[in-house]
């Protein structure tokens, strides 16, 4: 059972797609058959309107109908709060894949919605969709941010970033932006699956951008690893909704002064990055009563999911002393078979299953600004694509959209 809440921006494509015409509307129908949406005059659709859903008790008699129980309202009430925890269980990460998808969409929605697309923050933006052309776990993803790369001078002129220009380019880029869907046609999808709350304001988004940033994390080599930091760096800094929040997160990069060299070592800042927030996090939840009862927030990897992991315990305490190679194992089987487990079977990886590296990115923008190992990379794969992605682009902008791509190699 999901529910959608058509009155949030961010769910009116969704909700467009079924024809919602009134609140509450209720439909019946198995899973798979959602994904191509409702509409009134459908002569065969699978799925069905439930008009006779008005009271709980109407409700409940039309489904027990349809599959032959008798279930009454005074019987367990399997809700948001009955949700199974998956802290101990490691493959349950799998269902991630999807969240990862959610939160990259939602975060470009939010971007777009709030018009944070401002000459200072534009170069940020593109070195974020440069990683995650390379590394988003999603192949879809990374093809719709390769989409939106390849086009970012055209759709975000440095030109129209000007304070005078600025809101009319914003409203421009956002009716564009749109069109190109970066995690594909069903995305968002209005609901989140491993990282669902026990209750309606808590995990969600924040869940779903950790899994993301901890899944670049460990799919990069060690060259990118700078890049990789600055890059996720910078796009809080600039365009995550939450200011305390942004603060925080820009105080511990800020802590960093030499630069990565090796994956391994990006990968673990990360990870305890992510243990600072979740300390911080219990102590403001316990005094405001704020977090989720279901999902409370740990010090992470817990031992049910890598008793490995850990050295020592003082009992009692957050003090650990972590085994920090068994940890970075964790992290890439956590993040990276795991995570992509699901999509390995609906073949939504690469096809050859390999990932791609920044080496294949096609860099045709004009404002980039990388370190200098990233850019070298950068550099050396230019002379390789750079007619490719000249004819590619010619190719684009005689299309009324943007939604074929013919050529990006491992994206």
């Amino acid at each position: 059972m999901t529910r959608v809440d058509c009155a949030l921006k961010i769910n009116t494509k969704l909700c467009d797609k079924f024809s919602v015409g009134h609140y509450p509307m209720l439909f019946w129908g198995a899973p798979t058959k959602f994904s191509a949406g409702w509409e009134p005059n459908q002569a065969k659709s699978e799925i069905r309107v439930i008009d006779d859903g008005r009271t709980a008790e109407r409700l409940l008699n039309w489904i027990n109908k349809q599959i032959g129980s008798s279930y009454g309202l005074d019987d367990e009430k399997f809700e948001n709060e009955h949700l199974a925890s998956n802290i101990s269980d490691p493959v349950q990460i799998a269902r991630a894949i999807y969240d990862v998808e959610e939160a990259t969409a939602t975060a470009f929605d939010i971007i777009l919605e709030h018009k944070m697309i401002k000459s200072e923050t534009r170069a940020s933006l593109i070195k974020f969709l440069q990683l995650l052309v390379a590394h988003h776990p999603s192949r879809r993803c990374r093809k719709g941010s390769a989409e939106v790369l390849v086009n970012f001078d055209d759709l975000c002129p440095l030109d129209m970033l000007s304070s005078d220009k600025h809101d009319v380019a914003a409203s421009n880029m956002k009716g564009v932006l749109q069109n190109f869907q970066i995690c594909g046609k069903e995305v968002p999808r209005g609901y989140w699956m491993f990282c669902r709350g026990s209750k309606n304001d808590t995990r969600g988004f924040s869940c779903g951008l950790w899994v993301l940033m901890h899944s670049l994390s460990v799919r990069i080599e060690d060259g990118e690893s700078q890049f990789a930091f600055t890059s996720i760096c910078d796009f809080i800094h600039n365009f995550f909704i939450c200011e305390e929040c942004r603060q925080h997160f820009y105080e511990m990069c800020s802590s960093i002064t030499n630069p990565f060299k090796k994956a391994r070592d990006f990968a673990l800042w990360l990870w305890k990055a992510h243990n600072k927030v979740n300390e911080r996090l219990m102590k403001e939840e316990a005094h405001l009563k704020t977090g989720d009862p279901k999902f409370p927030k740990i010090i992470w990897p817990p031992k049910q999911l890598c008793s490995s992991c850990y050295r020592s315990q003082v009992k009692g305490s957050n003090q650990i002393d972590w085994d920090q190679d068994e940890v970075f194992k964790f992290l890439i089987s956590y993040y990276g078979n795991t995570l992509i487990s699901l999509y390995k079977e609906k073949g939504l990886l690469a096809d050859d299953g390999t990932k791609a590296t920044l080496d294949d990115l096609v860099a045709s923008t004009n404002a980039l600004v990388v370190p200098v190992g990233a850019a070298l990379a950068i550099a050396l794969a230019s002379c390789a694509f750079g007619a490719l992605a000249c004819y590619w682009r010619s190719q684009q902008k005689n299309r009324k959209y943007y939604h074929q791509l013919h050529s990006l190699k491992n994206i």
